[in-house]
Formats: C-alpha cells, sequence, structure tokens
C-alpha cells in the first residue's frame, strides 16, 4: 500500500505547507468543482448564480451580456462567478469592482467582488469589502464564514474562529462553517482539533466531495494513510475513488519536496497582499 511520505519531525512543516496551498480557496468559491484545488467548505454566494456543468460557455454568454449592460448587477454577479468558476480570477475581480462601483451598496455585488479579491489573493481588501456586504443587524451566515477564511489566510486564526462561531449561532452544525473551522485548525497545526470539527462536518454532509477530501487531507498529515483512502473511497464508483485517492498521493508529495527545496524550512504564514 502507499504510504504518504511524512516523516518524523517533518509532519508540522507539511501541515503548513499543505494548509496553505489547500486554503487559499476556502469557502470562497460558488462553483462546486471537486477537484484537489477546491479544498473547501462551500457558502452558496450570495446572490450569485449557481454552478453550471458548463462555466466556459457561461463566460461566453454572459461576457456579451456585460458588455450590452455592465451597469446590470445581476448580470456582473453572475459573471464575475463564471470567470472564477475558470479561473479568471482576474478579470472577475476587475468586473466586480465596476459593478460595485456603478452599484455602491449592492450587498450582492459587494459579497460576489470580496470573494473574488480574496479568490485573487488579496486578502485585507477581501475582508474590507465583505465588511460591507451584510450588518451586524443582519448577518449572512455565508458571508460570516468568507471573512473567517479570508482571516485564516493573514494568520488571524482566532479571529476567524469567532466568525465561524457566530455563523454556526445562525445555522448550528452547518456541514460548510465546520469544514471551514476544520481548516482553520489544519492551518495553525492542531490536527486533532482539526479532525474532531471536519468529522462533525463529514457525518452531517457524508455526500460533499470537499468536505470529504479536508477530512482525508487531514488524517494523511496525521499518518493515517489507510483510514484517508477508506474516507475518500466511500461511495465512489472505483475509477473516481482512484482518481481521488492519487490527487491526495500528489498533494502531500508535492509540498514534501516543496519543504526539501526550502533546505526543510517551514512556509511562511500567508501575508496580505494589496490589489
Amino acid at each position: 500500500m502507499y504510504r504518504f511520505p511524512i516523516k518524523e519531525g517533518r509532519a508540522a512543516r507539511l501541515v503548513i505547507a499543505v494548509a496553505s496551498s489547500a486554503a487559499l480557496v476556502i469557502s470562497l468559491g460558488g462553483c462546486q468543482t471537486t477537484a484537489l484545488s477546491d479544498v473547501t467548505g462551500s457558502i452558496g454566494d450570495k446572490g450569485e448564480a449557481s454552478a453550471s456543468a458548463d462555466p466556459r460557455r457561461d463566460v461566453q454568454s454572459l461576457r456579451e451580456r456585460f458588455r450590452a449592460n455592465p451597469k446590470d448587477p445581476a448580470i456582473a454577479v453572475q459573471y464575475g462567478t463564471a470567470l472564477r468558476a475558470t479561473g479568471e480570477r482576474a478579470q472577475a475581480v476587475a468586473v466586480l469592482e465596476q459593478a460595485a462601483i456603478a452599484n455602491p451598496g449592492n450587498k450582492a455585488v459587494l459579497a460576489g467582488y470580496g470573494r473574488a479579491l480574496a479568490d485573487n489573493g488579496n486578502f485585507q481588501q477581501a475582508y474590507d469589502v465583505l465588511s460591507q456586504a451584510h450588518s451586524p443587524e443582519d448577518p449572512d451566515w455565508r458571508i460570516l464564514s468568507a471573512q473567517g477564511a479570508v482571516l485564516d489566510q493573514m494568520g488571524r486564526f482566532e479571529e476567524a474562529r469567532q466568525y465561524y462561531a457566530n455563523a454556526l449561532k445562525i445555522v448550528p452544525d452547518e456541514p460548510s462553517v465546520l469544514s471551514n473551522l476544520g481548516l482553520s485548525y489544519m492551518l495553525s497545526k492542531d490536527l486533532a482539533k482539526a479532525e474532531e470539527i471536519l468529522r462533525r462536518a463529514h457525518n452531517g454532509h457524508e455526500t460533499d466531495p470537499r468536505v470529504r477530501m479536508n477530512l482525508a487531507l487531514v488524517l494523511a498529515l496525521e499518518g493515517r494513510q489507510a483510514e484517508a483512502e477508506t474516507v475518500l473511497k466511500t461511495g465512489l464508483p472505483p475509477e473516481e475513488a482512484s482518481a481521488r485517492v492519487a490527487d491526495l498521493k500528489r498533494l502531500v508529495s508535492k509540498k514534501e519536496a516543496s519543504s526539501d527545496r526550502n533546505g526543510n524550512r517551514a512556509p511562511d504564514a500567508p501575508k496580505v497582499r494589496a490589489n
């Protein structure tokens, strides 16, 4: 059986390396993709179009609609969502920034713009924009979860967990919020706590491939390879199950190789990047 290459004394460095890569998209995307790059919770982006089976086709059709009416907030949000789903992050930021200027105070636009900024690595600006997308009097649990994810990327773990706690007051045991909270503990190298919370998320939503991958990732980082594979494979067709396991192996191996190239030095914590 394949053994994930985690050597004694290096697990903590690998946690940082893997988690920093995986969590770049924590809870920020509306796309329901299941690739390894989507090691993430889901927040069901408020005001955004639902995920499409063919986001590239959506981009083409929405581009024309946006050009015809760039001030329409609904079209801008849908176009920005489609751009994010196809990896055109900088373009999504540009589109939604234009929409935010044309529609000041539109919360759906601000929510989409904040998520696009976070996708693009502009974490402080994303946090500031998301803070305007709802209010303390009318909080949106999805945006609270997104704000927590952004704070995690800035290394502000305790603050992030307050946002997740507030979201869970609105939607107790919501799997996507629990998944983000679990990843927050993974980022801070508390794997036992991460596993505990991700099991709660998985028990509440066993069919969500992102929650399943997050739990498997933590188990792999703990050196429990066989259990990680079992979590990934359960209920899946053999071909898809094998693909998921291969993805997880590649992720851990890639991060170990990265750690070796860096002279066994742990990567720096994610830094705030200006737009």
